[in-house]
């Protein structure tokens, strides 16, 4: 994981078990923290709570969202902005937004919203985090992408963070503009980002999946959850869910002061 400006402690060990046990698939490069004890033990209790759906709860070892939202600090007391995150039951929903409750703001962009046009109750400068799960589409279908990026650069404050994951593209073949595969180009994220003003702070192997060859007729969709095309074959399902969900570059810019 590359450095960064903020300060940074070591895992407390029964933390670093608990996320060394999210690491199914990926490499951890670094086992160090930006949230506090407490925190991080509030938010393995909403990971692990029964109060979310058993499917989502199985997609914790592929997902790791303990280290993920500590590598993008995302403290209770903050303004969070969550992209497209799907309907109640959003996966990283479910987490956030019982985590934030109460002490700071959880905002849900849905996909019916005017985003990239001004969100209501998302002011320009007001955020703290926003945030991007595999919902890559908005870089790339309908408007031209770089006005969903200008536009999550305009919510956040100045020091705020983005913070995005997303099925990362192989980079030796072109980013199809149509996005078909499901793939995005970690190098097209980066661009973008950084023509909207953005500067790239950190990344992190957190979601990485080197048995992911990205080379599947289905694109990523042949990979769990999906599973597309597998249902009549039952050696090629069981190789993708051998393989896992996809390989994932994981991002985090921030917006200068």
């Amino acid at each position: 994981m590359n450095s960064s400006p903020h300060s940074m402690r070591p895992y407390p060990l029964f933390i670093s078990l608990l996320i060394a046990g999210c690491f199914f698939l990926g490499t951890v490069t670094a086992q160090e923290t930006f949230l506090s004890e407490g925190n991080l033990n509030r938010l393995q209790e909403l990971i692990a709570s029964t109060d979310r759906s058993e499917d989502l709860r199985a997609r914790n070892q592929y997902r790791h969202p303990l280290p993920t939202l500590d590598f993008f600090d995302v403290r209770p007391e903050l303004t969070v902005v969550e992209i497209w995150p799907g309907g109640q039951g959003g996966w990283y929903r479910s987490i956030l937004e019982p985590y934030i409750a109460g002490t700071g703001t959880y905002i849900p962009v849905r996909e019916s919203s005017n985003f990239p046009a001004a969100v209501d109750g998302v002011a320009a400068n007001s955020a703290d985090r926003v945030l991007v799960f595999r919902a890559h589409g908005f870089m790339i279908y309908d408007l031209p992408a770089q006005e969903y990026f200008d536009s999550i650069y305009r919510m956040l404050k100045p020091g705020g963070i983005f913070g995005i994951v997303d099925h990362r593209g192989d980079e030796s073949i072109a980013q199809d503009p149509e996005g078909e595969n499901g793939y995005v180009n970690q190098s097209h994220v980066m661009a973008l980002a950084q023509n909207a003003g953005f500067e790239l702070i950190a990344t992190a192997d957190i979601n990485a999946n080197p048995a992911d060859s990205k080379d599947y007729a289905g694109g990523v969709y042949s990979l769990p959850p999906t599973l597309r095309g597998s249902l009549l074959n039952r050696r090629f399902r069981a190789r993708m869910r051998e393989i896992g969900e996809s390989d994932r570059m994981t991002l985090k810019f921030m917006k200068p002061r």
